[in-house]
């Protein structure tokens, strides 16, 4: 192997020195068991940005489609204006009748509820129809289609259809306008209010704005129409009623009449029998007769106990008042004089006398009051007695009368009823006569629909919304399809990934026209690429470089002709000997970029036809020092025999002696066995993937058989690495625009580098040129399996 430590003190400052591989990453090189370790991302906006801008033609083109489809679709619609008129349910909004009473509706949801599926129902309709005689109008019966081709034509020369109407019969016209109403028609309650949104649609704004006012106005005069009839049928049925009710009280009035006459039942004013009456007033004499006799009683009780001159009577008497002073007043001059004169003195006589003459009187008073307390006492007693069998006497011809009531009961109860429904049902009839002329409003128009001045669809900015959203999604779509059938390597991280090779260099893309220019520009992005794969080789094993180096790719046109060419220049800049050895002998490549002939090469050293005298010839030098070159030589017809003979072996191990590097060029692995059958006689294989062109699955079926040959895949280079995108420094950290350049000037886009008839192809659009280089690659594909098949 090349020791790197020897060749750092060789390359001196002028190569600048053996850094770290990881100085040439923007990000650490951890390598896991099959390379660089993964990581899951989550959602990643600069990773959104990226496809966005990577596909960014793709997207201005869905765009510039979704709005031509929206303004198409808007051409291809049919105006349509829009009239609202706001309706409000009055609540109770009309009397009616249950159970041969006025009540009101109940104010509830249910009222709405019904108004709104009134407003909708095909009766309205129909009457709408005919106070607008819409079925005598033919573009409203036959309207312009909503949505047609024909439609464009129409709008942009302002024609319009002339349907007639002299197809269809009246009854098909007036189905067809009820239809179209039913159909436009919306009604919609208006939230925590007790308005109703009567909304109507048509390509005529006068229509849209005639319909929907007609439709409220319809609406109330129907509700009146229906009060109304109700109120004559509630009056018609009322009257008949009380022509019934009242036959049937004279009826029942005539009955009671005669029963009472034949029965001698006597009824007085407020419906008492006589008897009845009698009784309840003899009850009443009796107990105030009752009262008075006990009265008397306890007032005679008092006398005959000794005590009537202290009654009431006798004290309230004026006369005895007067004898009682009186005789108080003799009793005090007795007395007083009794001091003075003795008692049989003529004086004291006198006075005794007139003391007794007024105490007869009084006592004669007295005895008169009392006897006239007794004689009312007697009199209580007799009353009594009377009224109690007066009572007796009423009872038991209320007995005879109860007998005879019961039935007479039963008439006047009849009567009662019969005159109580009487009564009602007139009431009843003169407030239905009263409502019946009010007419009162169930409903009343808030807001009448004005004529639509402008159409409310179709709206061009919605329409190229939808466009642009649907164009977006489906752009979304196309590129989710895209990434997902893209297995081509686009950053470097992938080949990581799935190849499971450490990265050793990212090469840029340049223009074909500047590629030799770049190579020979030291201080270019590619130069530099260069360089630094050089580095990363050289650190790529314990001792340094492989002392043999195969560089190979999965297909061709991947740049391992240039990485051949430009690597044997850098590692002859370090000092040290190199050896270019075109291992290729289908389609040489070296001898073109070296500008030399391809006469004699290896494939006359593996068959042994140089003469002894051109054996030193074979291996030119080159205007690059330490660089030498052997060419491919004369194509032969068995490439795979000569590589796999033992001359190839013994020839490599000869020249590993003489050069401090070989770096063998070789064909492309897939579909042929020289890459192989080489790769197990070099000390390490450089890998070249080229992005965006080698499949995911032929890189790894290349690897899969150079490792199963014994190869020792040391790394991986990508080529044609488009550095300066923006999507791709955005999205993986590529930022730096100079980010191989010095200064000089920015790295093109790198072209074709390995092109086996060596033809430069002209750089085109990137899209069509990764179209290019798939098709030629699986052309390339085929007709070197069919080559290669026995």
């Amino acid at each position: 192997m090349l020791d790197r430590n020897r060749q750092s003190e060789r390359a001196g400052p002028g190569h600048g020195g053996t850094l770290s591989a990881d100085l040439y990453y923007d990000v650490p090189q951890n390598y896991g068991p099959h390379g660089r370790a993964g990581q899951d991302e989550g959602f990643n906006p600069l990773k959104l940005l990226f496809y966005i801008v990577q596909y960014r033609w793709l997207i201005v083109m869905m765009v510039a489609a979704g709005l031509v489809a929206g303004v198409i679709v808007t051409m291809m619609q049919t105006p349509k204006y829009q009239a609202t008129t706001q309706l409000e349910v009055l609540v109770p909004s009309a009397r009616v009748f249950q159970d041969i009473e006025v009540v009101s509706e109940n104010s509830d949801v249910r009222a709405f509820l019904t108004a709104r599926e009134k407003l909708r129902s095909r009766t309205l309709a129909q009457r709408v129809v005919f106070q607008l005689g819409l079925s005598e109008k033919p573009d409203f019966l036959f309207p312009t289609p909503s949505f047609s081709l024909s439609n464009i034509v129409y709008r942009a020369f302002g024609m319009s259809k002339s349907p007639s109407i002299e197809e269809k019969t009246p009854e098909e016209r007036e189905a067809i306008a009820i239809k179209r109403v039913l159909e436009d028609l919306t009604v919609n309650l208006v939230t925590n209010t007790s308005l109703l949104s009567i909304t109507f649609v048509d390509q005529k704004p006068k229509y849209a704005s005639d319909v929907a006012n007609q439709v409220a106005q319809s609406f109330i005069d129907q509700r009146l129409d229906q009060t109304s009839e109700t109120s004559d049928l509630a009056r018609q049925f009322i009257q008949e009623q009380v022509l019934q009710v009242k036959q049937r009280l004279q009826t029942s009035e005539e009955e009671l009449v005669v029963y009472a006459k034949d029965a001698g039942i006597t009824i007085t004013g407020d419906d008492k029998s006589l008897i009845g009456s009698n009784i309840e007033a003899l009850n009443t004499a009796l107990a105030t007769a009752i009262q008075e006799c006990l009265d008397a009683g306890r007032v005679v009780d008092q006398i005959e106990k000794g005590r009537g001159s202290s009654l009431g009577p006798v004290l309230e008497s004026e006369g005895l008042q007067k004898l009682s002073e009186k005789l108080a007043d003799l009793t005090s001059q007795y007395q007083q004089k009794l001091g003075i004169l003795k008692p049989g003195f003529p004086e004291m006589q006198q006075l005794q006398s007139q003391i007794k003459e007024l105490q007869r009187l009084y006592n004669n008073g007295v005895l008169a009051i009392t006897d006239s307390l007794r004689l009312k006492y007697q009199e209580a007693k007799n009353k009594e007695a009377d009224l109690e069998s007066k009572l007796a006497e009423m009872e038991r011809q209320q007995i005879v009368f109860n007998d005879k009531n019961i039935k007479y009961t039963i008439l006047k109860r009849e009567v009662d009823s019969n005159r109580s429904q009487y009564d009602s049902l007139i009431t009843k009839l003169n407030e239905v006569g009263v409502s019946s002329e009010l007419k009162t409003q169930s409903a009343a128009i808030v807001d009448f629909a004005s004529l639509p001045v402008a159409p409310y669809s179709p709206r061009l900015s919605i329409n190229l919304g939808i466009a642009l959203a649907l164009f977006m999604a489906l752009a979304a779509s196309a590129i989710y399809i895209i990434e997902l059938l893209n297995n081509t390597f686009t950053y470097p991280e992938q080949i990581e990934k799935e190849l499971g090779l450490a990265m050793l260099g990212i090469l840029p893309l340049v223009d074909d026209r500047e590629l030799m220019a770049s190579i020979a520009d030291q201080k270019s992005g590619l130069s530099e690429a260069y360089r630094s794969l050089r580095t990363s080789l050289q650190f790529s094993g314990a001792e340094g470089a492989p002392r043999s180096l195969l560089v190979t790719s999965s297909e061709p046109s991947e740049g391992k002709s240039t990485t051949s060419f430009k690597l044997g220049q850098d590692f002859a800049a370090l000092g040290a000997k190199v050896l270019l050895v075109d291992g290729d002998l289908r389609k040489p490549n070296l001898h073109r970029l070296f500008g030399l002939d391809n006469a004699i090469g290896l494939s006359n050293l593996l068959t042994n036809t140089v003469r002894k005298d051109d054996l030193a010839g074979i291996f030119r030098t080159t205007k690059y020092p330490n660089v030498t070159v052997l060419t491919s030589g004369t194509l032969p017809p068995n490439p795979a025999d000569l590589l796999s003979s033992p001359n190839m072996a013994l020839i490599l191990a000869n020249l590993g002696k003489r050069f401090d590097l070989v770096i063998i060029d070789a064909p492309p692995v897939v579909g042929l066995s020289d890459a192989p059958i080489l790769s197990r006689l070099a000390e390490g294989t450089l890998m070249v993937v080229s992005a965006n062109q080698v499949t995911r699955k032929s890189a790894k079926t290349a690897l899969k058989r150079l490792r199963a040959a014994g190869a020792n895949v040391i790394g991986a280079t990508m080529s044609k690495f488009a550095v300066n995108k923006f999507d791709y420094n955005n999205a993986y950290k590529y930022m730096n625009y100079q980010y191989y350049d010095y200064g000089a000037g920015t790295p093109k886009i790198e072209g074709k580098v390995d092109d086996g008839a060596g033809q430069l192809v002209h750089a085109k659009s990137p899209a069509f040129r990764r179209l290019v280089r798939r098709l030629r690659s699986g052309v390339g594909d085929f007709v070197d399996r069919a080559k290669s098949a026995p």
